[in-house]
Order: structure tokens, then sequence, then C-alpha cells
């Protein structure tokens, strides 16, 4: 029986395996933030003579929004995944900072539940505001620096880029309200003027 030609592994198949390695810790950090946010919910502390309505609707809408928050940057991952012919090491540590923040959630769930002052509200923004902020460098590194999804046109990628920075931009509109609303409002017109340019850059690019 004759022995088999051992083929040499590529640079391109090494990365290859390395973002499959990625992708299904990713997938798992996920699914584990989605499970520990449920088991999170807890009503508060009443006397006795609230409704069922009363005592659950806040937990229950707190743990949707988490559920809601952690299903987008999902489905953004899920995208920029997609388009990778491979990932390199600032990337893979871009990505693992975003799992980081993306493992707190439950923690952050449980802290607006039990917190009945506007400081919930806060952590709550500011999650928010963290988790997009390192989805928008994951993809900003990968698209437009090191060049790692060579088939989606720049214009796209800007889009894009645009998009998943979106709710972060408006968390921090929200905060920059409570303390300037006129900051607060030139950041809406600002947010609304790069959605247009990239819309614009990409109907010229196609």
């Amino acid at each position: 029986m004759g022995s088999r030609v051992q083929e040499p592994i590529s640079d391109h198949h090494v990365g290859q395996r390395h973002l499959d390695r990625m992708v299904m810790l990713s997938d798992g950090v996920f699914a584990i933030a989605i499970t520990l946010s449920a088991l999170e919910i807890r009503p508060p502390e009443t006397t006795g003579t609230a409704s069922l309505w009363e005592a659950w609707s806040a937990p229950l809408l707190v743990y949707f929004l988490s559920f809601l928050l952690i299903g987008i940057i999902w489905l953004h991952h899920r995208r920029v995944v997609a388009h990778l012919r491979d990932i390199d090491g600032i990337g893979t540590g871009i990505n693992l900072a975003l799992l980081s923040v993306v493992a707190l959630m439950p923690m952050v769930t449980r802290y607006v539940i039990e917190v009945t002052h506007g400081k919930g509200i806060v952590v709550y923004l500011a999650a928010v505001l963290v988790t997009f902020g390192c989805m928008a460098a994951l993809w900003a590194y990968l698209a437009l620096v090191a060049r790692l999804a060579p088939d989606v046109p720049r214009a796209r990628a800007v889009r894009w880029l645009l998009e998943i920075a979106f709710p972060a931009l408006g968390a921090l509109t929200v905060v920059l309200y409570d303390a300037h609303p006129w900051a607060a409002l030139c950041s809406v017109v600002v947010i609304l003027a790069a959605l247009a340019w990239a819309a614009r850059l990409e109907r010229r690019a196609s």
C-alpha cells in the first residue's frame, strides 16, 4: 500500500482554520450569554400587593432588550465572518475583546433589573456603546485595514460599518442629551448625514 503524499499547508488554509475556530468560539459565547441572561430574570422584592404583571414586566423587558442586543450583534458578526477569507492576530484580538463584552451582558442584565434608579439605564447604555463599538472596530479593521473581505466593495463596507456603529452612536446621543441637548442634536445630524453619504457611495459604486 503506497504512502500518501502530504501536501504542504498554505497560509490561506491556516488562516481558514483559525477563522473556523474563532467562529465556533464566538457562537458559543453568544449562546451562553443569551442563556445566562434568561437565568438572571428575577422579580424585584415587593410587599406582596403587586400584581403578576407589575412584578415581572420590568425584568422581562430588560431580558428581551438584552436578547435583542445580543441577537443584533450576532447577526452583524455572522455577516462579517461570512465575507472573510481568513483571520489574523489583530482581528482575533479585537474579536476576543468583543466576546468579553458580550459575556458580561448577563451581569449587566442583572444589574439593571436590581437597580431602580437612573444608574441602571446609564450602565445599559454604556454596554450598548461598548458592545457595538467593539463590533464596529472589528469590521473596520478586517474590511478597511487588513482587507480580509476583498469581495465586499469599499463603499458597501463603509455603509455596513455605519450600520453597525448606529446603535453605539444612538446610545451616545442619549447620554449627550441628558447633559447637552444641542450636542445630542448635532450627533443625530451627523449620523443621518453619514448614512446618506454611505448610501450614495454604494449607489455610485454599483
